[in-house]
This record gives structure tokens, sequence and C-alpha cells, in this order.
């Protein structure tokens, strides 16, 4: 059983995702995580969680989305997550993006919103980093932040190691079958410490391709199992259960809700 740690299936028509959730039944990706952006993408992905038992959501608004955003309107938003909070297993993404806006100050502030949000309702935050890598781990640090994980983090490996010794958690995208800074950091991080994602519909295993989606994250496990010269069931199974230690809790609700089997 293969799991997509992160991922946006509804940039896609609902035809598409039927295609998609298809394609990945077939590669026995069995857990999907869709991450939120803003307000409206929450409402769709509480759809799809409910059309579709692989999808498990995650709420959150994503950094560049937030800054367009007045005080009242975010913290509506973050009222509509606690009152959706049974539905979700996470808070994400969330974070600071510093290639698309130098709004340092307005991120920051947005971001400790959402870590306190998170540590209230005991959810896993789910992190984005870009360009910003070293002041997010201050931030999560500061406020002491103890469920983290950072999505697609492309941080040096002095930082790397600053989030190993966190007991944080990395989610690594496919497009590590290319690149070499994430090949880099898998090489020290270790396998309790990592998830699988795509990231859909962006960061393709084959560089230059589009449209990726969940059913490919199986080249993120088998590139991990070749660096880490490991078997990928080994891989499969340390995954499960990360997955399984960091949103029990979460996880066992929507379990009980919806009737699905046991992860292990």
């Amino acid at each position: 059983m293969f799991i997509d740690n992160h991922c946006h299936l509804e940039v896609y028509n609902d035809t598409d995702i039927e295609k998609i959730i298809k394609r990945a039944r077939n590669n026995n990706v069995s857990i999907i995580l869709n991450n939120s952006v803003d307000i409206d993408v929450m409402k769709k992905n509480i759809l799809l969680s409910k059309r579709y038992k692989e999808i498990k959501i995650a709420f959150g608004i994503y950094p560049i989305d937030a800054l367009k955003l007045s005080k009242k309107e975010l913290i509506d938003g973050m009222d509509f997550i606690k009152k959706n909070k049974d539905k979700i297993i996470a808070i994400g993404e969330v974070g600071i993006d510093l290639k698309k806006s130098k709004e340092f100050e307005r991120q920051k502030e947005t971001f400790i919103m959402f870590i306190r949000l998170s540590k209230e309702l005991d959810l896993p935050l789910i992190v984005h980093s870009r360009n910003a890598e070293e002041k997010v781990i201050e931030i999560l640090e500061k406020e002491k932040a103890k469920k983290v994980v950072m999505h697609c983090f492309l941080g040096k490996l002095e930082l790397v190691k600053r989030i190993i010794k966190n007991n944080w958690y990395f989610s690594i995208p496919t497009n590590i079958c290319y690149n070499k800074e994430l090949q880099d950091a898998v090489k020290v991080i270790p396998l309790e410490s990592l998830f699988c994602e795509t990231d859909s519909p962006f960061l393709h295993p084959k560089k230059g391709e589009r449209n990726n989606e969940p059913a490919n994250v199986i080249f993120a496990y088998k590139k991990i199992s070749e660096i880490k010269n490991l078997e990928i069931v080994e891989v499969e199974k340390q995954i499960q259960e990360n997955f399984s230690r960091l949103f029990k809790m979460h996880f066992l609700k929507l379990q009980l809700k919806l009737r699905i089997p046991l992860l292990l």
C-alpha cells in the first residue's frame, strides 16, 4: 500500500479526478492527502473526501493566497477549519513563500496563526517553506511546534539535520528522481522521518512533464529505496508506520466514521 502525502487534486475536473483515482487504485495508492490553499478548496475537498475513500484532507491557506485576505477573512477561514476539524487529519498547506512575495512580516504573522491553530486542534502541520527555509524553522522552533511535516524541503543539509533533531518529518516529492538536493537530503534523513508525495499536478517524476498524479508516488518510493539500498517493501512498510504514528488519532476517527479498513 502506497501513500501520497501531499497533492492538489482540486485543480482537475470531476471526470479527470475519477480517472486519476482509478489509476491510483490500480497502483495500490490507498491514501491520498489532498491539501488546501483557500476556503473554496477546503469546501471542495470535503466533497472529494466523501466521494473517494482514498482521499483524506488537510485544511490551510497557502501563504500567497493568505496575502490577498484581510485579517477578518483569515479569522473566518480559521473558524471554518475549527468547525470542520473532524473532517480533516492535518493543517496544510501553510508557511512562507519568499520566491513569489518578499512580504515577510505578513506571511510570518499568518504562519504563526496557523501554527497555533494546529496546536490548539492537536493536528499535524504541513509546511511550505520556499526560499524561507531557515526563517520557517526558526518560527516553528520558537512556537515549539511538534507535529510538523516539511513539504518538498529544499534547504541546506545543515537545516535538514536541524529538522531531524526536532523530530519533524519530510515529505519527499516525485521529482527526487532528478533533483540532486532531494537525493542528498534523503541520504541523511532517517527512513522513520520520511513520507512520499506527488504535489500533483506539480513536480512530475520526469523532468519537463506536467500533470503529475498520485499513481506516480511509487517513483519517490523507488528512488528512496535505491538511495538507501533497501527493498521497496521496506520503504513502503516504514512509511505506513510513519503515517500511522503521526496521523493515528485523527485517522482512526475517520476510519470509524467511514468504516474503512485499519491502516496497519
